[in-house]
């Protein structure tokens, strides 16, 4: 799709706003990775069992699923930007209270208020990019969201590998005389102030303001990002896709014929609940101790999880290049194949193994395989479902109800994130790895069918344009 007559694209300013709403991705990315180099410090420091550890991980979840339906609604009342400046300020309390928890249940109701911010950031990011950026690039534009969140996760594993090797683990003593674990949790701070501060430069969405009637900001706004030309003719644009007798509620999320809700509604849970269906945060949460299971030291399995951040973002990069190009269904498609297959892999190298001592150990060279299948796995997620979902839950609604379904969709992927991590633990001690996997691998294919049967193609269309 080609610029509309007229259209001056101020690319630098586009770029600038891209650059800050993505500060939030890196966020999501970072908060979710940060836990993953702590978990011998908590066990250990509060002395938690395996199913308490599951539940202190997993707090987080919750608070995203609260946060991404909270944020969501109030998108549409207070506007995307006052939303995440709000996001921001829960970053920074989060990470100070996370590290200062002198318990188990303080920890985790910290990092329920952290979940809350990253919950946020992960719905309002992605639609706010979409709500500034021309069609023509969106995609491109809004699967930088994506290589943000791997970023956030590699710094985690990054800055834990660095604080577990200077203190000599995570469980040695650090600056100040306090354990590494947690300036794991406080260094979060830092890239929050960041998100704070630049969050005040950027302009508001002109989508939501002219839903809340603000026409004339708003023309400024698309006069800025689009050129005086074009901004008079979009503004109304906008405006005649919303109804005329209400702003934006929960309710239009119904079907007028029907009364219930709307397919294009299912389709954006249904997005959301399979990609966290087909088990990536189980790697991204329990890369350390899974390898470790699998008789990789502390200090390798932390090298492997920067290793998979770098593969991760290669594949993000690859996804950019083409999702603009080929479209978003078709990167689905291909990922759920890559997934279902790299899953059964991973699924087949797990049934091998013996237990030796409580311990899991793999043949000879199976390790190895099992090792690639799971790089391999994680580079499919991220050229495909990894990005594509966040695009098409930032651009797949109709104005009126984008906000009211990014709440609903974003709720049911941070349940569904929430079930899969806090089950992981108690699933790999008592079924196994190789049952646990299958489950996984199970999802991926029939993740095949969904795309098949009830994703439709967005690629190149206005937001406007959006029907459901």
């Amino acid at each position: 799709m080609t610029e509309k007559s007229g259209e001056q694209l101020n690319m630098p300013l586009i770029a600038a706003i891209v650059c800050v709403a993505t500060i939030g991705g890196f966020m999501f990315g970072y908060d979710s990775g940060a836990i993953n180099g702590t978990q011998e410090g908590l066990k250990t420091t509060f002395g938690l069992s395996e199913g308490a550890l599951g539940l202190t991980v997993s707090a987080l979840l919750p608070g995203c699923a609260v946060g991404a339906f909270m944020a969501g609604r109030l998108a549409d009342s207070m506007g995307r930007k006052k939303v995440m400046l709000i996001a921001a300020i829960l970053f920074i309390i989060s990470a100070f209270a996370s590290g200062a928890a002198s318990s188990a249940l303080l920890l985790a109701v910290a990092r329920f208020f952290a979940g809350a911010a990253v919950g946020a950031a992960s719905v309002l990011s992605p639609a706010y990019i979409s709500e500034v950026t021309p069609a023509n690039i969106r995609g491109r534009l809004s699967s930088v969201q994506q290589v943000m969140i791997i970023a956030g996760l590699t710094g985690a594993f990054l800055a834990n590998y660095f604080l577990a090797q200077s203190a000599g683990s995570s469980l040695g003593e650090f600056w100040l005389g306090y354990p590494a674990w947690r300036w794991m949790f406080w260094v979060q701070a830092v890239p929050a102030l960041l998100f704070l501060v630049t969050l005040l430069v950027i302009p508001e969405s002109p989508r939501f303001l002219v839903a809340k009637g603000r026409l004339t900001e708003a023309e400024h706004v698309m006069t800025r990002l689009f050129g005086s030309a074009v901004a008079k003719t979009k503004v109304q644009e906008i405006k005649a896709s919303l109804a005329g007798d209400h702003e934006p509620k929960l309710s239009d999320l119904n079907d007028p014929k029907t009364g219930k809700w709307r397919k294009i509604v299912w389709v954006g849970i249904g997005l959301a609940v399979f990609q966290q269906l087909v088990g990536i945060n189980v790697v991204f949460y329990y890369g350390a101790v899974l390898w470790q299971a699998v008789g990789f030291s502390e200090a390798d399995s932390l090298k492997i999880n920067i290793l998979s951040g770098m593969l991760s973002i290669a594949a993000c990069l690859v996804s950019i290049g083409l999702i603009d190009k080929i479209g978003r269904k078709p990167l689905l498609l291909i990922g759920s194949i890559g997934m279902a297959v790299t899953l059964g892999i991973l699924t087949i190298c797990f049934a091998s193994g013996t237990f030796v001592d409580g311990q899991l150990v793999l043949p000879g060279g199976v390790g190895t395989v099992a090792l690639i299948a799971a790089n391999v796995y994680v580079s499919f997620f991220n050229f495909s479902w990894g990005p594509v979902m966040w695009v098409m839950l930032g651009e797949m609604f109709p104005n009126q109800i984008r906000g009211s379904g990014l709440a609903v969709a974003g709720a049911a992927q941070w349940t569904a994130n929430f079930a899969i991590s806090m089950s992981f633990p108690w699933l790999a001690a008592n079924i196994g790895l190789p049952i646990t996997y299958g489950f996984y691998a199970a999802f991926a294919f029939i993740s095949i069918m969904f795309v098949l049967k009830y994703v439709h193609e967005t690629k190149g269309t206005e937001l406007e344009d959006m029907v459901g």
